[in-house]
């Protein structure tokens, strides 16, 4: 896992958009953004246990698996959004970037591949792309049944309970 500040320059999503400006665990965890290098399944149970992650199904993203439908879903993927429950993404094979806003609406983003394993809080502003390799294999964990909602970026989800939730224990 590498964590920076997206360099907000334009050109293709994949590529590293590294600013040269590192965040550090400490920076992601004021954030909510919570990081483990994990190099057995035995240890993604025991933290599914520890933190009542009941369901999980896994997916990969590439070309190879989902087609001529790739491109579509890589520029859905990267669409600011947020969830009104935690992501939990295990890496499995692969690499990837997550994008999380950070107190000052700023991007940083964080480079992960296998053996990483992200929780993005409820509510916190973020996106996803594979990096230039084109595929990902990951694992998603959830306490309920799987589910994966994306709601877009708008001035009305300021008003939603997970977003003032987020906000009110990470953002004041």
């Amino acid at each position: 896992m590498k964590a920076y500040f997206y360099d907000n320059l334009p050109g293709d999503q994949r590529l590293p958009h590294d600013s040269g400006s590192t965040v550090s665990l400490d920076d992601l965890s004021r954030i909510g953004v919570v990081y483990h290098h994990i190099d057995s399944m035995e240890g993604v149970d025991a933290l599914a246990t520890e933190r009542s992650y009941r369901n999980r199904d896994e997916v990969v993203v590439s070309p190879g698996s989902m087609g001529d439908a790739y491109e579509a879903k890589v520029r859905t993927f990267f669409h600011e959004h947020l969830h009104e429950d935690e992501e939990i993404r295990y890496v499995r094979d692969g690499r990837g970037y997550f994008d999380v806003r950070d107190r000052d609406d700023r991007w940083v983003r964080i480079r992960v591949e296998k053996d990483d394993l992200l929780i993005l809080p409820a509510g916190i502003y973020h996106r996803f792309t594979t990096d230039e390799g084109n595929y990902i294999h990951a694992m998603r964990l959830f306490k309920e049944e799987p589910k994966w909602t994306p709601l877009n970026r708008a001035p009305e989800l300021d008003a939603n309970r997970f977003r003032k939730e987020y906000t009110e224990t990470f953002l004041t």
